[in-house]
Protein backbone atom coordinates (compact mmCIF):
# COMPACT_ATOMS: atom_id res chain seq x y z
CA UNK A 1 0.00 0.00 0.00
CA UNK A 2 1.42 3.37 -0.99
CA UNK A 3 1.34 6.38 1.29
CA UNK A 4 1.61 10.06 0.48
CA UNK A 5 4.59 11.53 2.28
CA UNK A 6 4.33 15.24 1.73
CA UNK A 7 6.47 17.38 3.98
CA UNK A 8 3.55 19.50 5.17
CA UNK A 9 4.57 21.71 8.09
CA UNK A 10 3.36 21.21 11.61
CA UNK A 11 0.08 22.99 12.23
CA UNK A 12 -0.81 24.26 15.68
CA UNK A 13 -4.44 23.11 15.43
CA UNK A 14 -4.94 23.63 19.11
CA UNK A 15 -2.84 25.11 21.90
CA UNK A 16 -0.03 22.67 22.59
CA UNK A 17 -0.25 22.93 26.34
CA UNK A 18 1.39 19.90 27.86
CA UNK A 19 1.24 16.23 27.26
CA UNK A 20 0.74 13.60 29.86
CA UNK A 21 2.78 11.31 27.73
CA UNK A 22 6.24 10.39 28.43
CA UNK A 23 8.08 7.37 29.45
CA UNK A 24 9.27 6.88 32.96
CA UNK A 25 9.27 5.04 36.22
CA UNK A 26 10.08 6.55 39.57
CA UNK A 27 12.79 5.52 41.95
CA UNK A 28 11.27 4.52 45.25
CA UNK A 29 12.26 3.09 48.58
CA UNK A 30 11.02 -0.35 49.55
CA UNK A 31 12.18 -3.64 50.93
CA UNK A 32 13.16 -6.36 48.49
CA UNK A 33 12.89 -9.41 50.72
CA UNK A 34 9.12 -9.32 51.37
CA UNK A 35 8.52 -8.67 47.69
CA UNK A 36 10.63 -11.66 46.70
CA UNK A 37 8.69 -13.86 49.10
CA UNK A 38 5.42 -12.66 47.56
CA UNK A 39 6.71 -13.34 44.06
CA UNK A 40 7.82 -16.82 45.01
CA UNK A 41 4.47 -17.63 46.63
CA UNK A 42 2.61 -16.53 43.51
CA UNK A 43 4.68 -18.57 41.10
CA UNK A 44 5.30 -22.20 42.01
CA UNK A 45 8.61 -23.34 40.58
CA UNK A 46 7.17 -26.52 39.12
CA UNK A 47 4.34 -24.72 37.38
CA UNK A 48 6.69 -22.11 35.98
CA UNK A 49 8.91 -24.80 34.49
CA UNK A 50 6.06 -26.77 32.96
CA UNK A 51 3.98 -24.08 31.23
CA UNK A 52 4.23 -20.56 29.90
CA UNK A 53 2.27 -17.76 31.52
CA UNK A 54 -0.71 -16.77 29.38
CA UNK A 55 -0.26 -13.08 28.59
CA UNK A 56 -3.83 -12.08 27.93
CA UNK A 57 -6.33 -11.57 30.72
CA UNK A 58 -10.10 -11.62 30.81
CA UNK A 59 -11.73 -8.28 31.57
CA UNK A 60 -14.53 -10.12 33.35
CA UNK A 61 -12.07 -11.63 35.84
CA UNK A 62 -10.43 -8.32 36.73
CA UNK A 63 -11.65 -6.04 39.54
CA UNK A 64 -12.79 -2.63 38.35
CA UNK A 65 -10.25 0.19 38.55
CA UNK A 66 -11.13 2.82 41.15
CA UNK A 67 -10.28 6.17 39.64
CA UNK A 68 -7.00 7.33 38.13
CA UNK A 69 -3.52 6.65 39.39
CA UNK A 70 -1.94 9.43 41.40
CA UNK A 71 0.62 10.18 38.67
CA UNK A 72 -1.89 9.75 35.84
CA UNK A 73 -2.23 13.51 35.56
CA UNK A 74 -0.45 16.13 33.48
CA UNK A 75 1.05 18.29 36.22
CA UNK A 76 2.07 15.30 38.31
CA UNK A 77 3.72 13.64 35.30
CA UNK A 78 5.51 16.86 34.37
CA UNK A 79 7.15 17.21 37.79
CA UNK A 80 7.75 13.49 38.00
CA UNK A 81 9.94 13.70 34.90
CA UNK A 82 11.59 16.88 36.05
CA UNK A 83 13.65 14.63 38.35
CA UNK A 84 13.48 11.25 36.65
CA UNK A 85 14.92 12.66 33.42
CA UNK A 86 18.28 12.96 35.17
CA UNK A 87 18.68 9.18 35.47
CA UNK A 88 15.99 7.80 33.16
CA UNK A 89 18.19 6.15 30.54
CA UNK A 90 20.40 4.64 33.25
CA UNK A 91 17.88 3.07 35.61
CA UNK A 92 14.62 2.65 33.67
CA UNK A 93 15.30 1.16 30.24
CA UNK A 94 17.65 -1.66 31.37
CA UNK A 95 14.95 -3.19 33.59
CA UNK A 96 11.67 -2.33 31.85
CA UNK A 97 12.18 -1.36 28.19
CA UNK A 98 15.10 -3.03 26.48
CA UNK A 99 16.41 -2.74 22.93
CA UNK A 100 15.05 -6.20 22.12
CA UNK A 101 11.57 -5.27 23.38
CA UNK A 102 11.63 -2.03 21.40
CA UNK A 103 12.73 -3.72 18.19
CA UNK A 104 10.05 -6.40 18.48
CA UNK A 105 7.37 -3.76 19.05
CA UNK A 106 8.41 -1.49 16.20
CA UNK A 107 8.55 -4.43 13.78
CA UNK A 108 4.76 -4.47 14.21
CA UNK A 109 4.37 -0.74 13.45
CA UNK A 110 4.63 -0.88 9.65
CA UNK A 111 7.47 1.63 9.50
CA UNK A 112 9.50 -0.01 6.75
CA UNK A 113 9.44 1.51 3.26
CA UNK A 114 12.06 1.46 0.48
CA UNK A 115 12.25 5.26 0.45
CA UNK A 116 12.44 5.58 4.29
CA UNK A 117 10.19 8.62 4.11
CA UNK A 118 7.01 7.76 6.05
CA UNK A 119 6.11 10.88 8.05
CA UNK A 120 6.18 9.63 11.65
CA UNK A 121 5.26 11.24 14.95
CA UNK A 122 6.63 9.66 18.13
CA UNK A 123 4.36 10.89 20.92
CA UNK A 124 5.69 10.94 24.46
CA UNK A 125 9.14 10.29 23.02
CA UNK A 126 10.91 11.44 26.19
CA UNK A 127 14.66 10.93 26.03
CA UNK A 128 14.36 9.50 22.53
CA UNK A 129 14.89 5.79 23.16
CA UNK A 130 11.88 4.75 21.08
CA UNK A 131 12.66 7.41 18.47
CA UNK A 132 16.08 5.84 17.96
CA UNK A 133 14.28 2.62 17.06
CA UNK A 134 12.03 4.48 14.61
CA UNK A 135 15.13 5.85 12.86
CA UNK A 136 16.13 2.31 11.93
CA UNK A 137 13.26 2.54 9.41
CA UNK A 138 12.69 6.25 8.71
CA UNK A 139 15.13 9.06 7.91
CA UNK A 140 15.30 11.74 10.65
CA UNK A 141 13.87 14.61 8.58
CA UNK A 142 10.54 12.75 8.46
CA UNK A 143 10.39 12.08 12.22
CA UNK A 144 8.94 14.31 14.95
CA UNK A 145 9.42 13.61 18.67
CA UNK A 146 6.71 15.18 20.84
CA UNK A 147 6.78 15.35 24.62
CA UNK A 148 5.42 17.57 27.37
CA UNK A 149 8.68 17.48 29.31
CA UNK A 150 11.43 19.86 28.20
CA UNK A 151 13.73 18.09 30.63
CA UNK A 152 13.24 14.75 28.89
CA UNK A 153 13.61 16.30 25.45
CA UNK A 154 16.83 18.03 26.46
CA UNK A 155 18.32 14.55 26.91
CA UNK A 156 17.00 13.49 23.50
CA UNK A 157 18.32 16.59 21.72
CA UNK A 158 21.81 15.88 23.03
CA UNK A 159 21.95 12.43 21.43
CA UNK A 160 23.94 12.33 18.16
CA UNK A 161 21.66 9.56 16.85
CA UNK A 162 18.68 11.94 16.91
CA UNK A 163 20.23 14.78 14.94
CA UNK A 164 17.83 15.90 12.22
CA UNK A 165 14.70 14.91 14.16
CA UNK A 166 12.10 17.64 14.82
CA UNK A 167 11.32 18.24 18.50
CA UNK A 168 7.95 19.59 19.63
CA UNK A 169 6.75 20.29 23.17
CA UNK A 170 3.08 19.39 23.27
CA UNK A 171 0.16 17.42 24.64
CA UNK A 172 -0.64 13.84 23.61
CA UNK A 173 -4.35 14.55 24.09
CA UNK A 174 -4.24 17.71 21.95
CA UNK A 175 -1.64 17.15 19.25
CA UNK A 176 -0.35 20.24 17.39
CA UNK A 177 -0.52 18.56 13.99
CA UNK A 178 -2.98 18.98 11.14
CA UNK A 179 -5.59 16.29 10.51
CA UNK A 180 -4.13 13.72 8.13
CA UNK A 181 -0.56 14.90 8.71
CA UNK A 182 1.33 11.63 9.37
CA UNK A 183 1.79 8.19 7.85
CA UNK A 184 2.73 6.60 11.16
CA UNK A 185 2.09 7.30 14.83
CA UNK A 186 4.13 5.65 17.58
CA UNK A 187 4.01 6.08 21.34
CA UNK A 188 5.94 4.07 23.91
CA UNK A 189 5.55 4.29 27.67
CA UNK A 190 3.26 7.30 27.49
CA UNK A 191 -0.37 6.17 27.71
CA UNK A 192 -0.02 5.36 31.41
CA UNK A 193 0.13 9.08 32.18
CA UNK A 194 -2.80 10.18 30.00
CA UNK A 195 -5.79 11.27 32.10
CA UNK A 196 -8.03 10.42 29.12
CA UNK A 197 -6.53 7.54 27.12
CA UNK A 198 -9.49 7.50 24.75
CA UNK A 199 -8.77 11.12 23.84
CA UNK A 200 -5.10 10.39 23.19
CA UNK A 201 -5.95 7.47 20.89
CA UNK A 202 -8.58 9.58 19.12
CA UNK A 203 -5.86 12.15 18.45
CA UNK A 204 -3.64 9.41 17.03
CA UNK A 205 -6.45 8.55 14.62
CA UNK A 206 -7.03 12.18 13.64
CA UNK A 207 -3.44 13.04 12.73
CA UNK A 208 -2.99 9.98 10.51
CA UNK A 209 -3.54 9.89 6.76
CA UNK A 210 -6.00 7.29 5.45
CA UNK A 211 -4.26 3.93 5.62
CA UNK A 212 -1.91 5.20 8.33
CA UNK A 213 -1.01 3.05 11.33
CA UNK A 214 -0.88 3.90 15.04
CA UNK A 215 1.24 1.80 17.39
CA UNK A 216 1.13 2.20 21.16
CA UNK A 217 3.44 0.32 23.51
CA UNK A 218 2.46 0.40 27.15
CA UNK A 219 1.82 -1.34 30.47
CA UNK A 220 -0.42 -4.25 31.28
CA UNK A 221 -2.31 -4.48 34.54
CA UNK A 222 -1.21 -6.91 37.24
CA UNK A 223 -3.34 -9.93 38.04
CA UNK A 224 -1.60 -10.47 41.39
CA UNK A 225 -3.70 -8.61 43.97
CA UNK A 226 -0.77 -7.03 45.81
CA UNK A 227 0.96 -5.73 42.68
CA UNK A 228 -2.39 -4.61 41.25
CA UNK A 229 -2.90 -2.37 44.29
CA UNK A 230 0.40 -0.59 43.62
CA UNK A 231 0.03 -0.28 39.85
CA UNK A 232 -3.50 1.17 40.19
CA UNK A 233 -2.31 3.60 42.85
CA UNK A 234 0.60 4.76 40.70
CA UNK A 235 -0.70 5.21 37.15
CA UNK A 236 -2.72 3.58 34.34
CA UNK A 237 -1.97 -0.09 33.68
CA UNK A 238 -4.62 -1.03 31.07
CA UNK A 239 -5.96 -4.47 30.28
CA UNK A 240 -5.80 -5.72 26.69
CA UNK A 241 -9.57 -5.38 26.45
CA UNK A 242 -9.28 -1.68 27.29
CA UNK A 243 -6.65 -1.05 24.62
CA UNK A 244 -8.86 -2.74 22.05
CA UNK A 245 -11.96 -0.83 23.16
CA UNK A 246 -10.19 2.54 22.85
CA UNK A 247 -8.82 1.70 19.39
CA UNK A 248 -12.17 0.48 18.10
CA UNK A 249 -14.01 3.52 19.48
CA UNK A 250 -11.58 5.84 17.67
CA UNK A 251 -12.27 4.08 14.36
CA UNK A 252 -9.23 1.86 13.84
CA UNK A 253 -9.52 -1.54 12.19
CA UNK A 254 -7.13 -4.46 11.58
CA UNK A 255 -6.08 -4.23 15.22
CA UNK A 256 -3.03 -6.33 16.10
CA UNK A 257 -1.71 -7.04 19.59
CA UNK A 258 1.71 -8.35 20.54
CA UNK A 259 3.23 -9.14 23.92
CA UNK A 260 6.64 -8.09 25.20
CA UNK A 261 8.55 -8.31 28.46
CA UNK A 262 12.10 -8.27 29.78
CA UNK A 263 13.90 -11.48 28.81
CA UNK A 264 15.18 -11.86 32.36
CA UNK A 265 11.58 -12.23 33.62
CA UNK A 266 11.32 -15.56 31.74
CA UNK A 267 7.61 -15.12 31.10
CA UNK A 268 6.49 -13.93 34.55
CA UNK A 269 3.67 -11.42 33.90
CA UNK A 270 1.22 -11.64 36.80
CA UNK A 271 2.74 -8.63 38.60
CA UNK A 272 2.07 -6.37 35.65
CA UNK A 273 4.59 -4.91 33.25
CA UNK A 274 5.49 -1.28 32.69
CA UNK A 275 6.07 -2.20 29.05
CA UNK A 276 4.12 -5.34 28.26
CA UNK A 277 1.87 -4.88 25.23
CA UNK A 278 2.08 -3.49 21.71
CA UNK A 279 -1.10 -2.60 19.84
CA UNK A 280 -1.36 -1.41 16.23
CA UNK A 281 -4.42 -0.23 14.34
CA UNK A 282 -5.02 1.09 10.81
CA UNK A 283 -7.05 4.14 9.79
CA UNK A 284 -9.51 3.16 7.02
CA UNK A 285 -8.69 4.34 3.50
CA UNK A 286 -12.27 5.52 2.88
CA UNK A 287 -13.36 6.28 6.42
CA UNK A 288 -13.85 9.49 8.36
CA UNK A 289 -10.82 11.73 8.77
CA UNK A 290 -11.96 12.57 12.30
CA UNK A 291 -12.25 9.94 15.07
CA UNK A 292 -15.60 8.21 15.45
CA UNK A 293 -15.84 8.81 19.20
CA UNK A 294 -17.28 12.18 20.18
CA UNK A 295 -15.55 13.63 23.24
CA UNK A 296 -16.31 16.73 25.26
CA UNK A 297 -13.81 19.36 26.44
CA UNK A 298 -10.40 18.13 27.53
CA UNK A 299 -10.49 17.40 31.26
CA UNK A 300 -6.94 18.44 32.16
CA UNK A 301 -4.70 21.28 31.05
CA UNK A 302 -1.38 21.76 32.78
CA UNK A 303 -1.55 25.52 32.24
CA UNK A 304 -4.97 25.86 33.85
CA UNK A 305 -4.94 27.67 37.20
CA UNK A 306 -5.02 25.42 40.26
CA UNK A 307 -7.61 25.85 42.99
CA UNK A 308 -6.52 26.18 46.61
CA UNK A 309 -7.61 22.60 47.30
CA UNK A 310 -5.61 21.35 44.30
CA UNK A 311 -2.54 23.19 45.57
CA UNK A 312 -2.87 21.71 49.04
CA UNK A 313 -3.34 18.17 47.73
CA UNK A 314 -0.76 18.25 44.94
CA UNK A 315 2.39 17.51 46.95
CA UNK A 316 0.93 14.74 49.19
CA UNK A 317 -0.61 13.00 46.16
CA UNK A 318 2.62 13.35 44.19
CA UNK A 319 4.73 11.90 47.02
CA UNK A 320 2.37 8.95 47.57
CA UNK A 321 2.36 8.32 43.81
CA UNK A 322 6.14 8.37 43.84
CA UNK A 323 6.18 5.77 46.61
CA UNK A 324 3.75 3.59 44.65
CA UNK A 325 6.07 3.83 41.65
CA UNK A 326 8.93 2.82 43.89
CA UNK A 327 7.34 -0.61 44.16
CA UNK A 328 7.96 -1.06 40.44
CA UNK A 329 11.55 0.01 40.89
CA UNK A 330 12.19 -2.79 43.40
CA UNK A 331 9.93 -5.42 41.81
CA UNK A 332 12.14 -6.14 38.74
CA UNK A 333 15.03 -7.23 40.93
CA UNK A 334 12.74 -9.61 42.81
CA UNK A 335 11.21 -11.07 39.66
CA UNK A 336 14.58 -11.49 37.95
CA UNK A 337 16.09 -13.13 41.03
CA UNK A 338 13.13 -15.48 41.33
CA UNK A 339 13.31 -16.31 37.61
CA UNK A 340 17.05 -16.98 37.81
CA UNK A 341 16.66 -19.27 40.82
CA UNK A 342 13.45 -21.15 40.05
CA UNK A 343 12.71 -21.03 36.31
CA UNK A 344 15.15 -23.20 34.40
CA UNK A 345 14.47 -21.66 31.03
CA UNK A 346 12.21 -19.06 29.50
CA UNK A 347 8.85 -20.40 28.28
CA UNK A 348 8.74 -20.97 24.54
CA UNK A 349 6.69 -18.40 22.60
Amino acid sequence: MAFVTSGAPLLARRSASATSSLLGRPVGVSTAAPLLRRVARQHGAAAARSRAVTPSMSAASEPARKGRGLIQHKREAFWFYRFLSIVYDTIVNPFHWTVGMRDKSLAQAGLASPSRNLVTVDVGGGTGFNTEGVLAYVDPQYVTLLDQSPHQMAKAKAKPALQGVTFVEGDAENLPFATGYADRYTSAGSIEYWPEPQRGIAEAYRVLKPGGKATIIGPVRATNWFSRFWCDLWMLFPMESEYRKWYEAAGFYDIQVGYIGPEAYKGVRSHGLIMGLTITGTKPMNGSMEPLCQLGPMEEDRDRAMSLVDRLLFLPKWIIGLIAGGYYFVLPFCVMLYAALFIRRAPQA
